[in-house]
């Protein structure tokens, strides 16, 4: 089962400046629209040949996104079975992101 994490609690962790790693598997061209500051693009489709690419720092919870966090299931999933650990879904992706933290980040 892979871990969700709510919007408010990533927002927490971030201006508590707890460590965390932002994945987007989103396409290229909804993260040039948007995108949640110092996330690392790997597309979904790219991801399981791009497995090493993720680097978080140690002790740094990696939170997989995309637009409504369906895809992102599917990318923590593949980060957790290559090994990865500390990983969730962004429930609710960065149209939740939006919505209930920061209107300023454009939906779509």
């Amino acid at each position: 089962m892979v871990q969700q994490i709510r919007v408010e609690e990533l927002k927490r962790k971030i201006d508590a400046r707890e460590p965390v790693y932002l994945v987007d598997v989103r396409n290229s061209d909804e993260h040039d629209y948007c995108r949640l500051p110092g996330s690392t693009l790997i597309p979904l489709p790219e991801l399981p040949g791009r497995v090493e690419e993720v680097t978080p720092p140690a002790d740094a919870m990696v939170v997989v996104y995309c637009h409504h966090g369906v895809r992102s299931l599917s990318g923590a999933a593949i980060l957790a079975q290559a090994g990865q650990e500390n990983v969730a879904s962004l429930a609710g992706g960065i149209d939740a992101w939006s919505r209930l933290i920061d209107p300023s980040v454009p939906r779509y």
